[in-house]
């Protein structure tokens, strides 16, 4: 029999300093009639892409990209269609050449689940990972996790 994961704390969407909407789509419906687990890495990879990718930021240096190389969810709560999740994201830690991140998906208020991911900046010629540009570390520093 499989009992219900006891995690030590629910997390805040309030402490992740990237938040950002979405819908909740038809199609992320599994036959149980709630989101499909696999559409949680999706939902992920929404926020990372959207801060990453936002030109504004300047996160995209030229000639690079960035690979992901871990993703560990964690599932707390059901998601169910009609509806909207709120995505949070903060980063944990910088590497010489990776950056790893906390996510959240939250619906109806409630944490429904939880990741870590690791992403890797990595040539797109050569494709071997590369340092992170100093300018780059520091545009990362809004986005850093409290505490």
């Amino acid at each position: 029999m499989n009992a219900p994961a006891r995690l030590n704390s629910s997390p805040r969407l309030e402490d992740y300093p990237f938040r950002l909407a979405d819908n909740v789509r038809f199609a992320d419906l599994d036959p149980q009639q709630h989101v499909n687990n696999a559409v949680f890495a999706s939902y992920f990879e929404t926020g990372r892409v959207t801060l990453i990718r936002n030109p504004q930021y300047g996160l995209m240096p030229e000639g690079l990209s960035w690979m992901l190389v871990r993703l560990d969810i964690t599932f707390r709560a059901e998601v169910r269609w009609p509806g909207t999740i709120e995505l949070g994201l903060g980063v944990g830690k910088i590497g010489r050449s990776s950056v790893s991140y906390s996510q959240v998906v939250f619906s109806n208020g409630s944490c429904a689940a939880s990741a870590d991911a690791i992403t890797v900046l990595v040539d797109q010629a050569t494709r071997k990972p590369v340092a992170v540009p100093e300018d780059i570390i520091a545009k990362f520093k809004p986005w850093m996790m409290p505490g």
